[in-house]
């Protein structure tokens, strides 16, 4: 049987929580890491964690939660700037040129374009990772509104 509209969005929202946690942990373990002047090797490993959960919230974000967001609300399904231009309508997003930078950001991570310096990556997901936590935020409690207006089902 497939899924309804509903039961996607309450998936992606509960998926997207999942994802939240795991890339808040990373990051609050990552702010000590920041004014260091030099990276030790253990500091790789909880970078590549951030970049790695940072890559996949986006992922998840852009790609899968926008999308079941317009689905649910009867939006024809387009572009992905189609998709992240609904999202700016909706108030979710700041700017369509912020989600396009974040996503750039998820393109290096995922498709390694530029690994060579570690630290100027880490820098950007950094930086980027506070806009982050405001579009979740926005965008899980507009998931949670629309899902708080369907009635109950009667038995």
């Amino acid at each position: 049987m497939k899924p309804t509209a509903q039961n996607l969005l309450e998936a992606t929202l509960q998926d997207l929580h999942s994802l939240e946690g795991g890339l808040r942990r990373s990051y609050e373990l990552c702010l000590p890491v920041v004014n260091k002047s030099s990276l030790q090797p253990e500091d790789d490993d909880t970078i590549e964690t951030l970049t790695s959960r940072y890559a996949r919230t986006i992922d998840r974000l852009v790609r899968k939660m926008f999308r079941t967001l317009d689905a649910f609300e009867l939006e024809t399904s387009g572009s992905l700037l189609d998709v992240v231009l609904r999202a700016e309508k909706r108030g979710l997003i700041s700017s369509s040129e912020q989600v396009r930078l974040m996503t750039e950001l998820h393109n290096e991570i995922v498709h390694d374009y530029t690994h060579s310096n570690l630290e100027d990556l880490f820098s950007d997901v950094m930086e980027y990772t506070p806009a982050v936590f405001e579009i979740l935020e926005k965008t899980q409690g507009h998931a949670q509104k629309l899902l708080d207006k369907i009635p109950p089902m009667s038995a």
